[in-house]
């Protein structure tokens, strides 16, 4: 089959328009959960969720790479990432390092200052909208991703999974402090999310450097 065969076929296929949808979904909802994440963060100082808001941010970078990557698929059925997405990643993956570095030092100077939040309530709240934003993102993206058998899709459902754990990591932050009072836990769920930052951020660089996939999904050099 031609490569024009195969394009219309994509351009016809009803799943490649789910998966154009989800990744839409992916980015929309990571601006808004930034918008409010870095609010409520600023507003009531946890740093955990200001840094969970700015990580959502550089998520919409990422998203759009996927965006793009899709249109392309859909309009010639190639999955190898051209240069767009390739700045996408560069920039994701540097962003995410500027993340990591502001975090851990903000972390460690409120835990040596002994900071605390005013609450974490909003914290509980955005953490469990997100926890179950995700899941269903999750669910969707592999169900299409196995029924195209695109790797590039299912790495991308595999990426939004670490957006479910940095949920879990600011969940159980912000509720040990609303039952606890320990200072230094709004901190430690800080600087989990840089680790987790810092992890994504080199799988970026690393995807852009040639790979089609990353996320602990099946990469292709």
């Amino acid at each position: 089959m031609d490569i024009i065969h195969v394009g219309l076929l994509a351009r016809k296929n009803p799943l490649l328009q789910w998966a154009n949808i989800l990744a839409l979904i992916t980015i929309f909802y990571n601006i808004l959960e930034g918008l409010v994440s870095v609010f409520f963060g600023l507003e009531d100082e946890t740093v955990a969720l200001f840094g969970f808001g700015l990580d959502s941010f550089v998520e919409v970078i990422s998203g759009i790479g996927i965006w793009h990557m899709i249109g392309r698929i859909r309009k010639n059925g190639d999955a190898s990432p051209d240069s767009f997405e390739q700045g996408a990643l560069r920039t994701t993956g540097a962003a995410f390092y500027l993340l990591t570095a502001g975090l851990m030092v903000t972390a460690l100077v409120n835990l040596y200052q002994g900071l605390k939040p005013e609450t974490t309530v909003w914290g509980i709240i955005i953490s469990t909208v997100s926890i179950v934003t995700m899941w269903l993102l999750i669910h969707f993206k592999m169900k299409v991703g196995r029924q195209l058998n695109s790797p590039a899709i299912i790495a991308d459902a595999n990426c939004t999974k670490t957006c479910l754990y940095l949920s879990f990591v600011l969940l159980l932050a912000s509720a040990g402090y609303e039952l606890t009072g320990i200072s230094g836990l709004d901190a430690a769920g800080a600087l989990i999310i840089a680790w987790f930052s810092f992890r994504e951020g080199r799988e970026a660089f690393e995807k852009a450097k040639g790979g089609s996939c990353s996320c602990s999904g099946t990469c292709h050099p």
